[in-house]
């Protein structure tokens, strides 16, 4: 990736589209601080490749991410409850067992699941829908501000990517969160995001507000992309 440059705003959803390749997950990598970069990366008034290693540990509470595949985050010897707890117990270490529960519990109930239920069961016992709400509630648990989620519907059919993108929807107006929303689904980024931007190569394109970007593209790559976007009737209302 280079030549990037774009602010998030808080508390509203950027899509970053393009073909595989074109270094979606790579700026994701660079964000979380997983791998290094050369420019600048301004969160909260600090330049993460400035901090130090034992100042990771603030800044992932409040960058948090969904991953594709959830399985790729969450261990499947782990019940939903001990998932839950893992993140909670890093960032909030003086909680209680009362508090976590209850927190728990919260966090379940936000995210469609029912603690009763659901809190001692393992992830190979879920749908993929249901475990990609786990994936998102773990991500709920440190209470973040940016939520980065990764291609989190594309493994999804399209009635389930409905429901978890309604869920991002409704969790962002409750909580407050500002979203990036990496995708190379056109249709999907259009009714998630208010602003997108399109990656070529490592490069960013253009950048410009959903309708707009749909409606009047100006980069050449973008006309392509939006060319061959498969015409369906979208149900994501």
């Amino acid at each position: 990736i280079d030549d990037i440059n774009f602010n998030l705003f808080e508390k509203e959803t950027l899509g970053i589209v393009g073909e595989s390749g074109s270094g979606k997950t790579s700026l994701v990598l660079a964000i979380l601080k997983l791998i290094s970069s050369s420019g600048k990366i301004n969160f909260k008034d600090i330049d993460l490749n400035q901090i130090k290693k034992n100042q990771l540990k603030n800044i992932r509470k409040d960058i948090q991410i969904v991953f594709q595949d959830p399985f790729s985050s969450l261990s499947p010897r782990m019940n939903v409850y001990e998932i839950l707890s893992e993140g909670i117990d890093v960032h909030f270490p003086s909680f209680s067992e009362v508090e976590k529960k209850e927190m728990i519990k919260n966090i379940l109930s936000e995210t469609g699941m029912n603690f009763e239920r659901d809190h001692n069961k393992f992830p190979h016992e879920f749908s993929g829908g249901q475990r990609q709400r786990i994936s998102i509630a773990r991500a709920l648990a440190t209470q973040p501000r940016l939520l980065v989620c990764d291609e989190p519907t594309s493994a999804l059919d399209v009635s389930i990517q409905a429901q978890i993108l309604n869920l991002l929807k409704d969790l962002q107006e409750q909580l407050n969160l500002t979203i990036l929303f990496i995708s190379h689904d056109l249709p999907v980024v259009r009714q998630m995001c208010d602003r997108i931007g399109v990656l070529k190569n490592g490069k960013l394109c253009e950048i410009s507000n959903s309708e707009n970007l749909f409606e009047n593209p100006s980069h050449n790559y973008t006309k392509e992309l939006l060319r061959l976007m498969p015409k369906i009737e979208t149900i994501y209302n």
